[in-house]
C-alpha cells in the first residue's frame, strides 16, 4: 500500500477500482497489472465480503483496500471504491497541478496479468470523445451460459436507447467522474452495468465500446455458476423494469458509438 501512496506524486489521471469478492488467486497479479497502466497513480480495491484473502493480496500488491464487511453486491462496490477515490483526491488539494478529478476505470478482480491492456479504454475519454467506454473482448471465451443474460441486457439496452451494445455486461468500463455522478445511485447488484449504460445514453452522454485484448474467468456450468447467472438475470431485469417506465420523461437519447479497436470511436 506504502509504494501506491507514494507514487500520487506523479499526478496521474486515471484512478482503478477493483470490485472483489474471493479473488485472493488473482487479485495480486490484477493490481499489478493495473498499477502499470499510463496514467494510473491510484488502485483502489473494494473486498466485497470476502471469506478468504483477497484484501491482504490486495494491499501486499499495492492497492487500498476498502471493505465490506457483508457482500453488498457489484453496484455497492463501484459506488465505495468511487468515493474513496474521491476521499483521497480531497486531501491531495494543492498537490496536484491542474486540481481536476481522475476518471475512474473499472475493472474485474480476475483479469491477473492482462489487466495492463485496458489502456485503450481510457483515451477516447481522455480526449474528450466519450464519457465512457465499454471494453469488448478481443477473444472470446467459451462460456457454459445459453446467453440468455446476455440477450436480456443486450434487446433491454436496445428497447430504451435504441443502441444495442456487443457486450452490454462488461464491467470493464472508464468514465469520467461528471459521467459516474451523473447516474448515480447506480442500478443495484448486476444490473449496474445495464443501468449505467442506460442512464449515461438517456442523459445525452456519449458512449463507445473498445475491442481490447483482455481475459478473464470464465463462468462454468456447475449449480454454483448457474445461480450466479439467475441472480444476474434478476438483476438486470429489474434494472430495465426501472427504466422502461422512467423513459417517457426522459426524451431521446444521444447516439452511441460502434466497437473500435484501440480507442477510435465511430458514431452510429
Amino acid at each position: 500500500m506504502a509504494t501506491m501512496i507514494a507514487d500520487m506524486s506523479a499526478r496521474g489521471d486515471l484512478a482503478v477500482v477493483i470490485p472483489a469478492r474471493n479473488e485472493s488467486d488473482r487479485i495480486s497479479a490484477t493490481v499489478q497489472a493495473a498499477a502499470d497502466i499510463p496514467g494510473v497513480d491510484l488502485v483502489v480495491v473494494v473486498d466485497d465480503g470476502s471469506t478468504d484473502g483477497t484484501a491482504a493480496q490486495a494491499e501486499y500488491a499495492g492497492a487500498i483496500v476498502a471493505r465490506h464487511a457483508r457482500n453488498r453486491g457489484k453496484a455497492a462496490a463501484m459506488e465505495t471504491g468511487a468515493e474513496a477515490v474521491r476521499v483521497i483526491e480531497s486531501q491531495e488539494v494543492g498537490q496536484r497541478a491542474d486540481g481536476r478529478p481522475r476518471h475512474l476505470l473499472f475493472l474485474d478482480a480476475d483479469l491477473a496479468g492482462t489487466a495492463k491492456d485496458a489502456s485503450p479504454l481510457a483515451e477516447p475519454v481522455r480526449s474528450g470523445q466519450a464519457d465512457m467506454t465499454i471494453a469488448v473482448f478481443a477473444s472470446r471465451e467459451k462460456r457454459g451460459g445459453h446467453g440468455f443474460v446476455l440477450g436480456l441486457a443486450g434487446a433491454g439496452i436496445e428497447r430504451v436507447t435504441g443502441w444495442r451494445p456487443a457486450e452490454p455486461l462488461n464491467g470493464q468500463r472508464c468514465l469520467t467522474r461528471a459521467a459516474f455522478e451523473a447516474a448515480r445511485p447506480l442500478a443495484e447488484g448486476w444490473g449496474a452495468e445495464t443501468g449505467l449504460t442506460i442512464d449515461l445514453l438517456c442523459k445525452g452522454m456519449r458512449v463507445t465500446e473498445v475491442r481490447v485484448p483482455l481475459t478473464h474467468r470464465a463462468t462454468g456450468k456447475d449449480l454454483q455458476s448457474q445461480l450466479h447467472r439467475a441472480r444476474q438475470f434478476a438483476g438486470v431485469a429489474r434494472a430495465l423494469a426501472a427504466r422502461n417506465a422512467w423513459r417517457s420523461h426522459a426524451g431521446q437519447p444521444a447516439p452511441a458509438e460502434q466497437v473500435t479497436s484501440a480507442g477510435q470511436a465511430d458514431t452510429v
